[in-house]
């Protein structure tokens, strides 16, 4: 099942669900149903969310377990797809956050700048919102807000003049286009390392994708219906991958327990073992955070 994306911090998360036979449990960003399996195989019962319809394509011809249920829909509206499959009292709820290497690894998705294809970037191919809209459309006062706090990228003016330059020649339509046009903003001549272009690419490929899908928007509305979900003693597990998402994770845990809804299982956020780093580098930055409900 977990070929689509290699399920991340795989055992963590389910020593800290401590799945019970019968119990139920939601999957928030099911991807390539790699948490969900093992669930099931727990005995778990679980329903199974994601925006993008290749990944609950992809589970469902995967399984055909009679105790999972799969439902297409972004999990900022949780409460309501969970109160539509009876899934209102569950012990445990997980939140694998970013991209899926299936989306990744798909040119046409326009998610990586490794990659050619359309500056789309899109996790809901429904949506009507698109990077190549934000890149072409957006004023210079927008594109700098948009690369300073979502890419929290230092040289954001430099990038967004550069962006308003090429695109007063022609649209900026591919991925490509985008790459070279960031190139152009650091004034780089020629080749320059992987790992200089790719660390500037990252910052500025990653702010489009925050905000053409609301992540950030999404878990703050979601984590406080998940808590409201959960059963006495439930758990909330939660992946983040960069600064901005495990910063709102960290905050609304510690709001929970101030507020004492509960309390925070780790104290420290879980990060990858460097084995799992190695077979797994998109890993790498993941840190689960914990919460358990009173």
């Amino acid at each position: 099942m977990n070929s689509f994306h290699t399920p991340v911090l795989l055992q963590e998360v389910i020593g800290f669900l401590k799945v019970k036979p019968g119990d139920k449990y939601i999957d928030a960003t099911l991807g390539g149903g790699g948490h969900t399996k093992r669930i099931l195989e727990e005995g778990g019962r679980v329903l199974g969310i994601d925006v993008d319809s290749q990944a609950i394509e992809h589970v469902k011809n995967q399984s055909l377990d009679k105790n999972l249920i799969l439902v297409k829909g972004n999990f900022r509206d949780l409460d309501k797809i969970a109160h539509s499959k009876n899934f209102d009292k569950i012990s445990g709820i997980i939140f694998d956050l970013g991209v899926s290497s299936y989306q990744i690894d798909s040119p046409e998705r326009g998610f990586s700048f490794l990659k050619d294809g359309p500056l789309d970037m899109r996790m809901d191919k429904e949506s009507k919102l698109t990077a190549e809209a934000l890149v072409n459309l957006l004023e210079k006062g927008e594109l700098y807000d948009l690369f300073n706090k979502l890419g929290q990228e230092h040289r954001f003016r430099a990038v967004s003049d550069s962006i308003i330059r090429a695109r007063r020649i022609k649209a900026i339509r591919t991925t490509q286009d985008l790459a070279k046009v960031v190139q152009d903003a650091y004034r780089i001549k020629g080749d320059i390392s992987d790992f200089t272009k790719n660390e500037i690419n990252k910052r500025i490929f990653q702010a489009l994708r925050i905000a053409v899908n609301g992540e950030l928007e999404n878990i703050k509305e979601a984590l406080p219906k998940a808590l409201g979900l959960l059963e006495k003693r439930g758990r909330i597990v939660v992946i983040g991958f960069h600064s901005l998402e495990d910063g709102i994770i960290k905050k609304t845990f510690k709001d929970f327990e101030l507020n004492n809804m509960g309390k925070i299982i780790t104290k420290k956020p879980v990060e990858v073992t460097d084995a799992e780093a190695r077979v797994n580098p998109r890993a790498r930055s993941a840190k689960l955070r914990v919460f358990e409900k009173n």
